[in-house]
C-alpha cells in the first residue's frame, strides 16, 4: 500500500467529518418523526377525532422538509467513499458496499415511494390503508439506518470477513455474521432511539412556542403531551442501549473505552472513580485534574466489582508485540506477492492477525517500507508506533461526556414536562415551556457528539486493528482537496440555511385548522373544569 500525503489525509478526514455531521443534522428527525406521525395517526384512526389528523398533517409538513434535505445531503456523502477514500473502498468495499446497496434498493426506495403515498393518499386510501402506509414510511426510514449502521459496525468489528493475500482485500464470508454483529444491533437501536428523542423535543419545543404565545392551544397541548410521553420512553431506551453499546466497545475496542474514561493506567477495582470532568493531555499522556465519583467506573463498564479496566499505557505496552508481529506479516506479504512461494504464505499466515499493526508502523519505517527496517532499529520503530494506537483522548473524552450530560438533561426535562402536562399545569410553568423551546437543537447536538465519540474513538483505524486511516485515502493533490472541501462546505451550508428557513417559516405559520377562536375557548373551558376541585368532584 502506498503512503498518502498527510495533509491530504487530514483534509479528507475533515471533509468527511463535515459532510457526515451536516447530514446527521437531518437524520434523527427523520427517524423519530415518522414513528411520531404513525402514533398520532393511530390515535386518529382509533378515535376518529380530526385534531389528530391535523397533527399528522402539520408535523408531516415539517417532516417532509427535513426528509428532502436529508436525502440531498446523504446521497452526495456516499460518493465520497469512491472519490476521497479509494484505498479504503478497494480494501473494504465487499463488506461496506453490500449493506449500502441493500439500503439503497430496499429501504431507501421503499421509504421514498411510500412518502408520496403518505402525503397525497389521504383522499385516495381508506383510513386503515393510509395508516399502513405511514407505518411503512417509518419502517423504511429505520431500515435505512439499520443498513448504514451495519456497514459502520463492520468498520469497528469486521465480522464475517477474512483478508485475502492474493487480492489485498477483505473478502466477504458471511452475510449472517455481518448483519447480526452485536455492535451493529446495539448501535442501530441506540442511534434510532436517539432520533426519537430529537423528534420528541422538536414537537415539544414548537408546541411550547404556541402555548407561550397563546396560539393553537388545544393542538399544542395534545402534541406536547404525546411528545413528552414519547420522549421519556425514548430517553430511557437511549441510556439503556448506550450501556449495551459501551459494553460492546469494552469487549472489542479497549482503546476507545480507555480514552472515553480518560484512563491512562489500568483501574484498581472497585474504588476506581468515574471521572465527571478532567483535562486530558494527549502529549504528556496524563490528566491535569480529575473530578470523579468513586466506586462507579468498574461496575459501569465491566458489570461487576472485580474486573480491572486496562489503561492506555498498558494497552500501548500490550501492542508492542503485535506491532513487531505485524511488521513480520507485512514483510512476509511483500515477499509472497513477489514470489508466490508457499513458505512466504505460511510465514504471513503465522502473523496475519497482527497485519494491521504492521501497516500502522509503515510511517515510522525508513522510506515508509517496513521491509527496510534494520534489525537494530526494529525496537525503535515499535516504540514510535505504540502511541499511534490511541485515539485523540481529549476529543473522545469530552464528546462522550457532553452526550451523556445532555441525555440526563433530556430525561429530567421529559419527566417534568410529562408530569405537568398530565396534571394540566403546563401553561402555568413558563420556565419549562421556555426550556423546551430553547432545547430543540440539543438532541441533534447530542447525537453529533455521539458520532464524534464513536468515530474519533476508533482512530487510528478506518477498519479497527486492520486498516489505518492514513493508508485509506485517495491520492489527490492538496489543492484539489481544498477546493473540494470548500465546495462541500458551501453546498451543505446552503442546505442547512434552507432547512432552518423553511422549518422556522412553517412552524411560525402553525396548523391552520386551529386558528379559530372557538377551539381555544373550548380548550380553556375544559382546562378550567379539570383544574377546579369543586367541578371535578375532588
Amino acid at each position: 500500500m502506498d503512503m498518502i500525503n498527510p495533509t491530504v489525509v487530514d483534509l479528507s478526514r475533515f471533509q468527511f467529518a463535515l459532510t457526515a455531521l451536516y447530514h446527521f443534522m437531518f437524520v434523527p428527525l427523520t427517524l423519530g418523526l415518522t414513528f411520531m406521525l404513525a402514533a398520532m395517526e393511530t390515535v386518529y384512526v382509533v378515535t376518529g377525532r380530526k385534531i389528530y389528523k391535523d397533527m399528522v398533517l402539520f408535523w408531516g409538513k415539517l417532516f417532509s422538509i427535513n426528509f428532502a434535505l436529508g436525502v440531498a445531503t446523504g446521497i452526495t456523502m456516499e460518493f465520497e467513499f469512491g472519490t476521497n477514500w479509494s484505498m479504503y473502498s478497494r480494501f473494504f468495499g465487499d463488506m461496506f458496499g453490500t449493506p449500502l446497496a441493500i439500503e439503497g434498493l430496499m429501504a431507501f426506495f421503499m421509504e421514498s415511494t411510500f412518502v408520496g403515498l403518505m402525503f397525497f393518499g389521504w383522499d385516495r386510501l381508506s383510513k386503515q390503508a393510509h395508516l399502513a402506509v405511514t407505518y411503512l414510511v417509518a419502517l423504511g426510514s429505520n431500515l435505512s439506518a439499520l443498513w448504514i449502521l451495519i456497514a459502520n459496525a463492520g468498520m469497528n468489528v469486521p465480522h464475517g470477513a477474512h483478508f485475502d493475500p492474493d487480492t489485498m482485500r477483505l473478502q466477504f464470508d458471511s452475510f449472517v455474521k455481518l448483519i447480526f454483529s452485536p455492535d451493529a444491533q446495539a448501535k442501530f437501536v441506540h442511534t434510532s432511539v436517539a432520533g426519537y428523542v430529537s423528534a420528541a423535543l422538536l414537537v415539544m419545543g414548537v408546541s411550547a412556542f404556541y402555548l407561550l404565545r397563546g396560539q393553537h392551544r388545544q393542538f399544542a397541548a395534545r402534541s406536547f403531551r404525546m411528545a413528552a410521553l414519547f420522549g421519556i420512553i425514548s430517553t430511557v431506551a437511549v441510556i439503556t442501549l448506550g450501556d449495551v453499546l459501551g459494553r460492546e466497545d469494552y469487549m472489542e475496542q479497549p482503546t476507545k473505552i480507555a480514552a472515553i474514561e480518560g484512563l491512562w493506567h489500568t483501574s484498581k477495582p472497585p474504588y476506581e472513580p468515574w471521572i465527571l470532568a478532567a483535562l486530558p493531555d494527549d502529549t504528556r499522556q496524563e490528566n491535569h485534574f480529575e473530578i470523579g465519583v468513586p466506586f462507579v467506573l468498574t461496575p459501569l463498564i465491566t458489570h461487576d466489582f472485580n474486573t480491572p479496566i486496562r489503561g492506555m499505557h498498558e494497552l500501548e505496552d500490550a501492542a508492542a508485540p503485535r506491532i513487531e508481529s505485524g511488521i513480520a506479516a507485512v514483510s512476509a506479504l511483500r515477499r509472497y506477492q513477489e514470489t508466490h512461494q508457499q513458505a512466504d504464505l505460511d510465514a504471513f499466515k503465522a502473523h496475519e492477525a497482527d497485519l494491521g499493526f504492521g501497516f500502522l508502523a509503515t510511517r515510522h519505517a525508513p522510506n515508509q517500507d517496513v521491509t527496510a527496517i534494520p534489525a537494530d532499529a526494529l525496537q525503535s520503530v515499535v516504540e514510535q508506533t505504540k502511541p499511534d494506537i490511541l485515539p485523540n483522548v481529549f476529543v473522545t473524552f469530552w464528546s462522550f461526556r457532553i452526550m451523556v450530560f445532555l441525555a440526563l438533561y433530556f430525561f429530567a426535562l421529559f419527566a417534568i414536562s410529562a408530569y405537568l402536562s398530565l396534571k394540566n399545569k403546563l401553561e402555568r410553568n413558563k420556565l419549562i415551556l421556555k426550556a423546551c423551546m430553547w432545547s430543540i437543537p440539543l438532541p441533534i447536538l447530542a447525537t453529533e457528539f455521539g458520532w464524534i465519540t464513536a468515530e474519533a474513538g476508533r482512530q487510528p483505524w478506518t477498519v479497527f486493528n486492520t486498516l489505518p486511516t492514513f493508508l485509506s485515502a485517495s491520492t489527490h493533490s492538496t489543492s484539489y482537496m481544498v477546493f473540494s472541501l470548500a465546495g462541500f462546505a458551501l453546498l451543505y451550508s446552503i442546505f442547512i440555511a434552507a432547512e432552518l428557513y423553511l422549518m422556522f417559516k412553517f412552524a411560525r405559520l402553525g396548523p391552520e385548522a386551529h386558528d379559530a377562536p372557538h377551539s381555544d375557548d373550548a380548550y380553556a373551558a375544559h382546562c378550567a373544569v379539570v383544574a377546579t376541585p369543586h367541578a371535578s368532584g375532588q
